[in-house]
């Protein structure tokens, strides 16, 4: 590439089509499913390197320090991390990147990607953004179209305005129409018509045609945005965009917003595999299946078993299948979900139903991930609770007291400094140190290897909103996340 591309990586989502792995506290992008690294990292790796400037980051403030954890694991450093005070889809994400870039790169090109698709091959990939370049910088916009290999009804469509040519050679040309997520009979006819390709939702344009383009389509947008960006609040690292102009956005998609109301679109087909991984029926497709059509991972066996799906999430959970055809069963601590792969589109209604009865697995990941580390409980009672806490080396958790509740702590792995009202010791492994009710108490760890203790809480009331903190290097202010 002639010069730097800056990538934008959305990561503020949290789907549920991929319930139990993928819930609100722990979205998919940061799952690992295909490979040892999640989705979002193999995202960051493929959009870095040669002609790539370093990415900018939307997400959520839950998700902040997951995002710079799973950077740091693949030596990526993102030139701005961009906090979103509420979710309001792709369109004022999208637009507060361009213009977060604007201002340190006038007229730049930027290419944006959603951070939970699966594209294995990076060198094709990233061909086709090259030979969008000079469309791009021409002042269009150009988004990326899969060639379709089924009738897709999981999947937005692009019609273009003449069929690719038997090589698919990414060549931009002009976009007829977006094509909305359609029935059976329209897909195949699609499909069969040679002139329509699967909408990737990744885009490349330079930030000034796209601001433009706001000006054009949405005005008031814009202007709200930009009081965002200007009024945002450096913390950390991150920046947070200003609560108050972003509470008065749109929640609107940038197909909506821009795109299917401007004129200088054009496409770039793509023939290389590509996934949104909308589903667990997608993850099934992309895993890599035996001569039977079965997919394992984890602790888990499938005898006799055909086109089928079976993954443990649970250490020391061993998941059997016996014959099974067609179906998919995700198994983890807290949650099992057996569908047929013909409903899996359907796993939102369990979230749902789930949500209706209270039930905490609708949302709530068992692996709560912090900053400084993560927990999961292990045992619950009334007046009780066990947990296994996990502090990464270096780390440290609040300065804290509880109102209701003193804890136990065992060291297991590791050795914690602790720190209780006035007095500070280190507890190695098979040690132990109690916290009495009300007491002003941290736990670090100041070792090179991450520390592991179990905590026993007792008391009246043992949720995580129970927590007044006095001094935090992760700057979370009050509540169970801050």
């Amino acid at each position: 590439m002639t010069s730097s591309i800056h990538p934008v990586i959305l990561c503020g989502g949290s789907g549920t089509r991929l319930w139990p792995l993928s819930r609100k506290s722990f979205p998919k992008q940061f799952s690992s499913l295909t490979g040892d690294e999640s989705l979002f990292q193999a995202s960051a790796r493929r959009l870095s390197g040669g002609g790539f400037a370093a990415p900018v980051i939307v997400t959520g403030s839950d998700f902040r320090f997951i995002v710079t954890e799973q950077l740091a694991q693949v030596e990526i450093s993102p030139a701005a991390i961009l906090i979103e005070p509420a979710a309001r889809n792709t369109a004022p994400a999208i637009l507060a990147a361009a213009l977060n870039v604007h201002a340190r790169d006038p007229g730049a090109l930027m290419l944006v990607a959603p951070s939970d698709h699966v594209i294995p091959d990076v060198a094709q990939f990233v061909a086709a953004v090259e030979a969008a370049t000079a469309t791009a910088r021409a002042g269009n916009l150009v988004t990326f179209g899969v060639r379709p290999d089924r009738a897709e009804t999981g999947y937005g469509w692009l019609e273009l305005s003449t069929r690719p040519n038997e090589a698919f050679t990414p060549v931009a040309q002009p976009l007829v129409r977006f094509v909305e997520k359609p029935d059976m009979a329209m897909a195949q006819a699609m499909l069969a018509g040679g002139q329509h390709l699967w909408n990737t939702g990744i885009f490349l344009f330079s930030v000034d045609a796209l601001i433009t383009a706001f000006e054009a389509h949405q005005p008031e947008m814009l202007a709200q945005t930009r009081i965002a960006v200007a009024e945002a609040k450096q913390d950390l690292g991150f920046s947070r965009l200003d609560p108050t102009a972003w509470g008065a956005l749109e929640d609107i998609s940038i197909d909506y917003a821009v795109m299917e109301k401007a004129r200088n679109i054009s496409v770039v087909p793509y023939s290389g595999a590509w996934s949104d991984l909308g589903g667990w029926q997608a993850v099934w497709r992309e895993a890599g299946q035996d001569a039977t059509g079965v997919v394992t991972s984890g602790a888990s066996t499938a005898i006799e078993c055909s086109n089928t799906l079976l993954r443990s999430e649970s250490e020391g959970l061993e998941l059997v299948g016996i014959g099974l055809d067609g179906i998919v069963v995700v198994a983890m601590s807290d949650a099992v979900l057996v569908a047929h792969k013909d409903r899996a589109q359907d796993v939102k209604k369990a979230v749902a139903a789930l949500q209706a009865k209270g039930a905490v697995q609708a949302e709530t990941f068992p692996r709560d991930h912090r900053p400084w580390g993560w927990f999961e409980s292990l045992a619950i009672g009334s007046r009780f609770q066990v947990k296994r806490i996990v502090v990464r080396p270096g780390a440290a958790l609040s300065l804290q007291s509880h109102h209701h509740r003193a804890e136990h702590w065992v060291v297991v792995e590791g050795t914690a400094k602790v720190t209780i009202d006035n007095e500070v010791k280190l507890v190695t492994e098979n040690q132990s140190v109690y916290i009495p009710l009300g007491a002003v108490h941290r736990m670090e760890n100041p070792g090179k290897v991450p520390m592991v203790l179990i905590e026993v809480q007792t008391g009246s009331y043992l949720g995580e909103d129970d927590i007044i903190r006095y001094e935090d290097i992760y700057s979370r202010g009050q509540g169970a996340k801050g």
